[in-house]
Parts: C-alpha cells; sequence; structure tokens
C-alpha cells in the first residue's frame, strides 16, 4: 500500500473527500517553494502534486507555464525536485507526493534510474500528462513494479469505448480533467462534472479527483461534492505568482481545503 492508497482510505474511513493542492517545483526560487510544500499539509493538503518543470507543458496554460519558467531559470532541475522531496521528507513521512509532469526528462535519465532515485526520494505517484495508455510498458508498468502509483487523466472526450483502456493500468486515483483545454482556462461546473464522475466511477473502485478550473473555496465544496475530492493548482500558484508571502499564500490554500472537506 502506499501513501496514496493510505491516505484515501483513512478519508473514507471519516468520510471525508479528499483535497490536493498543486505546485511547481522551484517556483519562484527552491527556498520558497520548499517552505511553501512543508506548510501544505497543516494547511489541510491531503496529498501533494509537485510539477515537474519542464520547456514545453503543453497542457498547462499561462499560469503554471510561467512558473515553470520560473522554476528553471532559477536553476530547478530534476535532481534538485527530488532533493526538494528529500528535505520534504525529513519532516513529514505520511503526505503523499505525486510528481506531475512530462516524459521527456524522465526519459533523458533513463527510467530504472528515475524511479529509483523517485522511490528512494519519497515520491508515491507520477502523473505523467503526455504517455497515453498504448505506451504502458514506457513507465507505467515499470513505475507501479517500483512501488509507485501510476495516475491517469480521464477528460469530457473519454469516451465509454476509451475509458477502459485508461483504466487498465491506473492506480492511486484517477484524475478527471473537468474540462476541455489546458489548466487554469474555464470554471469546472459540478452540474456538469457529476455525471462524468459517475461514469467514470461505474468502471473503477479507485477514487476520482477533479481538477481544472477549480479557483475558490465555493467551487472547490462543489466540485468535491460530486466526486471524491478536488485538485487546485492554477489558484494557488497565482498567488503565490502575485508577490504574497508564503504565510498568505498557505492562508489561501486552508480556504480552498476546507472548502474541499465541507463536501
Amino acid at each position: 500500500m502506499t501513501r496514496i492508497d493510505a491516505k484515501f482510505a483513512a478519508l473514507r474511513e471519516t468520510g471525508t473527500k479528499a483535497f490536493v493542492a498543486y505546485v511547481m517545483a522551484g517556483d519562484p526560487d527552491l527556498d520558497t517553494s520548499l517552505q511553501l510544500v512543508k506548510g501544505l499539509p497543516d494547511a489541510g493538503v491531503d496529498i501533494i502534486e509537485l510539477g515537474l518543470p519542464f520547456t514545453d507543458p503543453m497542457a498547462d496554460g499561462t499560469t503554471i507555464q510561467l512558473a515553470g519558467q520560473r522554476a528553471l531559470e532559477g536553476g530547478m532541475t530534476l535532481d534538485r525536485t527530488l532533493d526538494m522531496v528529500r528535505r520534504f521528507r525529513e519532516g513529514d513521512d505520511t503526505t503523499p507526493i505525486v510528481m506531475m509532469g512530462y516524459y521527456n526528462p524522465i526519459y533523458s535519465r533513463g527510467v530504472d534510474r528515475f524511479l529509483e532515485q523517485a522511490k528512494e526520494a519519497g515520491i508515491d505517484g507520477l502523473i505523467i500528462v503526455d504517455l497515453p495508455p498504448e505506451e504502458d510498458e514506457e513507465l507505467c508498468i515499470p513505475a507501479q513494479a517500483a512501488g509507485l502509483n501510476f495516475i491517469r487523466l480521464a477528460t469530457p472526450t473519454t469516451d465509454d469505448k476509451r475509458l477502459p483502456k485508461v483504466l487498465q493500468n491506473t492506480s492511486g486515483f484517477v484524475y478527471y480533467v473537468s474540462i476541455t483545454g489546458i489548466t487554469g482556462a474555464a470554471e469546472a461546473q459540478a452540474t456538469d462534472v457529476g455525471p462524468e464522475v459517475a461514469r467514470i466511477k461505474a468502471a473503477t473502485d479507485l477514487p476520482v479527483i477533479v481538477g481544472f478550473g477549480i479557483k475558490t473555496p465555493d467551487a472547490s465544496e462543489s466540485i468535491a461534492s460530486v466526486a471524491d475530492g478536488c485538485v487546485v493548482g492554477s489558484a494557488i500558484v497565482s498567488e503565490l505568482a502575485s508577490g504574497k508571502p508564503v504565510s498568505e499564500v498557505l492562508n489561501f490554500v486552508k480556504t480552498l481545503a476546507d472548502g474541499a472537506h465541507r463536501a
């Protein structure tokens, strides 16, 4: 059982929805980023989604793209991201961390070496947005064998014919992308999301977490009410990008987490 599996088991026991926070590793710099990540659990975050900065983030909107640029310009690398996780784990051995990013840096490192380093650092799962199920032999199956969850994205265009393929080697949870397009674009609506979540849950026992287009505590609550939890990324990254101190960003995160936990 991974930390992700353990977290969802604990949430199920209390009937609580999950709140997942996305932040970009190294944005705006390593020290600030680490301070933010260390503060997330006390702000109510159940699972941390840590972005691995990449030069061509095709699924991300402007907010996340700029965060990745700032991180890369500040010297953030895969090695520094892994070291950041190690430093987080010095004080927290229970909060799950999912690395979200693109395949190129992992391919360049070598899959076996990357998985060994990721597991040792304390990463629990991977979301690699540019690896479809047809490429499961590349990373998904080796990751599962190494003890990491491989979390797949389902979208509004994932029809009933495609869904079994998407779910076949997924573990940890299913990430439902609530809108078509890039991160931070439109606002998610529970009336649209609810039936889609129900359709996915009819096909899998895994928790379904909804992300993209959630920007407020009310939205966090309404989306979590029709799913097993929600993810907020761009709204948090925007708060940090505005120059607010980490303490204020964490206060904002807490309002979002409280919203999801009310659901």
